[in-house]
């Protein structure tokens, strides 16, 4: 089977890194077409899957555009459409990874002929998405013969927004996890270099924005231990740059220069993990899937994340890892400080999470049933 895999970003997010995994597979019979240049070539690139940048012209459409800042985009789309079209003549079926992929897509899918699988990676809600978007989105998927929700969260947000139930299917994201065992020698290295030692490391993985809320893992460290440290991992996007400096003025007024470490967008982030005693996922809503709280069970780190949307599905409290409210700091800071003063019992089910999510996310057993799926609909 040869697929047309579309995505709108040259930047590696959750999203692209689960491409790649879906991609590795038919590398000899594929082509990745980015509608943005980027570093998420590059990582193509390194992977040996074909990539090809069909648009040098940024599309100028947000999740929270209106109906006339779509309308804007059009003269954009029409040279990209053509591309997209002609390319697609050649494969068997188009795999739109994204929003501004899907829609593309399906104009595509509809001129070419070509079958169109969606794959979902985002809750279609109102805290997310402008109802324009939210109505866009659902009409393109609609025309697919295939959506593949990466939770049951976001098949049933999907759903509720006016999407075809009949068509989808949930499939949870894949990883390798031989990728996520770091030597006991790197793991010191790295805590050495971060000056990290006699520190206890609450690692945040994600990228700066509100909703991610950074901001609420900033004020529960004043109110647990002294010897509590957080690293910030990741950077800002879509010119979120100001809750950047929200964050900066938010721990100088608190006093903790000392106890938060940025260290922006980072490619070794299975060294980082492992280089913590814990791992917070702090989002204010409700989270598509949430790659990073797998990666955190893989790396055998206890994981404390909020309590909704996909997150709910992969974590059960106090078995495999924790739940916090969203937005609560204090009950975050609580769940912290248990987790510095238990450390056998936080041990065991960190351990219990690194064996469950081993088996539960294993790439291989993903990629079998996306390939059964993909089958079906050629």
């Amino acid at each position: 089977m040869k697929i047309l895999f579309l995505d709108q970003s040259g930047k590696p997010g959750g999203a692209e890194l689960c491409l790649i995994d879906i991609a590795k597979p038919y590398r000899d019979n594929c082509l990745v077409g980015l509608f943005a240049d980027g570093d998420f070539r590059t990582l193509l690139e390194k992977n040996h899957i074909p990539v090809q940048v069909l648009t040098t012209q940024s599309i100028q459409v947000r999740k929270e555009s209106s109906f006339a800042q779509g309308l804007a985009s059009i003269g954009q789309l029409i040279p990209l459409l053509a591309k997209v079209v002609q390319t697609a003549r050649e494969y068997d079926l188009i795999y739109a990874n994204t929003q501004k992929a899907l829609v593309v897509g399906a104009i595509a899918s509809f001129l070419s002929g070509r079958p169109l699988v969606y794959h979902l990676h985002d809750i279609l809600s109102p805290e997310h998405f402008s109802q324009t978007n939210r109505s866009i989105a659902v009409t393109a998927a609609n025309r697919a013969s295939l959506v593949i929700a990466n939770s049951q969260a976001s098949k049933t947000a999907f759903i509720e927004a006016g999407g075809r139930a009949d068509i989808t299917t949930v499939v949870y994201n894949g990883f390798d996890p031989k990728n996520y065992q770091i030597d006991a020698s790197i793991i010191h290295q790295t805590r050495q270099q971060l000056e990290l030692a006699g520190k206890f490391v609450v690692g945040h993985f994600s990228r700066l924005a509100p909703w991610k809320g950074q901001h609420i893992l900033i004020e529960a460290l004043t109110q647990c231990p002294q010897e509590v440290t957080a690293i910030l991992v990741g950077d800002a996007l879509f010119g979120e740059q100001e809750y950047v400096q929200q964050l900066h003025q938010q721990i100088a007024k608190l006093g903790l220069e000392n106890r938060v470490k940025f260290l922006g967008f980072r490619a070794d982030i299975p060294q980082l993990m492992s280089a913590c005693d814990l791992v917070a996922h702090t989002s204010t809503a409700a989270e598509p899937f949430g790659r990073v709280i797998v990666e955190a069970m893989l790396c055998g780190k206890p994981i404390i994340a909020a309590k909704a949307g996909g997150a709910i599905e992969l974590v059960e409290h106090g078995i495999n890892g924790f739940l916090s409210t969203p937005g609560e700091s204090q009950e975050l800071a609580q769940i912290i400080t248990s987790c510095l003063q238990e450390p056998e019992k936080t041990a065991i089910i960190a351990h219990h999470a690194q064996t469950t999510a081993s088996q539960r996310f294993d790439v291989k057993n993903i990629n079998q049933q996306i390939a059964q799926e993909l089958l079906t609909k050629q």
